[in-house]
């Protein structure tokens, strides 16, 4: 089995799948959401590692391979390293140098983070081209993929909850309320004045930059909606109708089939597995 791990800034996510095989398509089995463990050590993430097989009864042996898409940088070396020591595996990391099937077409495509590239891949998979991907997380992400399955390019905008985090943290008299949506569009009251703000808000910057890309793109793009807010926002705009909450895992399981046969040379168990996967 697969382990597919997700590194957002905020969040960790983690997909168990049975790979694909001839008789039948891959399958997300388990998954689990974490937060980033920015201060975590290799010992205690092995130790949330085991406990989370160990609650739907699974154990490290289960896992041959692992693939990670991270855009954070600093737990990197701390995630390999207990990959390595927990799996007895070398992670396959998303990046520069690794087989993709997605060509580029940026200015600068080592600068293109790996969970844009991994909801790329998995959107044009599923769904075909051109689409749109809008990624709702920390940041907002829009990844345009072509018709011929063409990384073009896209668009960054700072995320629904940094939004509400920077108006709470700017403005002394406004505190803090929670992000839904609200029952009416005209308030009559500061807490709700700011939902309507903050989430009708959000649907228009969402809806007017997918508007502005379809005209360039045509009719038949497809836009594809994931991350934390995805679900929240999508009933009342008028462009993110498809939500896919596995989308960047389903990427990062596409990679790693894309390299089965670089896998099996550096994917190799160590000896002595065994013993360090037991705690």
């Amino acid at each position: 089995m697969l382990l597919a791990i997700e590194v957002g800034n905020t969040n960790m996510v983690l997909g168990l799948y049975r790979l694909a095989t001839p008789q039948q398509p891959a399958e997300l089995l388990h998954s689990w959401r974490l937060a980033t463990p920015l201060q975590q050590t290799s010992d205690e993430l092995r130790i949330v590692l085991h406990g989370l097989l160990a609650m739907d009864g699974l154990n490290s042996k289960t896992i041959t391979g692992v693939a990670i898409s991270s855009v954070v940088p600093p737990v990197d070396t701390m995630l390999r390293g207990t990959v390595e020591a927990f799996f007895g595996l070398h992670p396959l990391f998303i990046e520069p140098g690794v087989k993709t099937g997605l060509p580029v077409l940026t200015d600068n495509p080592a600068e293109v983070g790996a969970d844009r590239i991994s909801n790329c891949i998995a959107a044009f998979e599923r769904y075909g081209g051109p689409a749109i991907v809008v990624d709702l997380g920390t940041a907002t992400t829009f990844d345009v993929v072509s018709a011929k399955g063409e990384f073009l390019g896209g668009a960054i905008s700072p995320g629904l909850g940094i939004s509400a985090e920077a108006l709470f943290g700017k403005a002394a008299r406004l505190s803090s309320v929670h992000i839904r949506k609200p029952a009416k569009v005209i308030g009559t009251g500061t807490t709700d004045n700011i939902q309507i703000g903050l989430y009708y808000g959000y649907i228009g910057l969402v809806d007017g930059i997918c508007e502005r890309m379809i005209a360039e793109l045509g009719p038949n793009t497809k836009v594809i909606g994931t991350g934390g807010f995805a679900k929240m926002i999508s009933p009342d705009s008028k462009y993110l109708k498809i939500i896919d909450p596995h989308l960047t895992l389903d990427g990062v399981r596409l990679v790693y089939e894309r390299n089965q046969s670089r896998n099996q040379d550096r994917l190799q168990r160590r000896s002595g597995r065994d013993i360090v996967s037991a705690i």
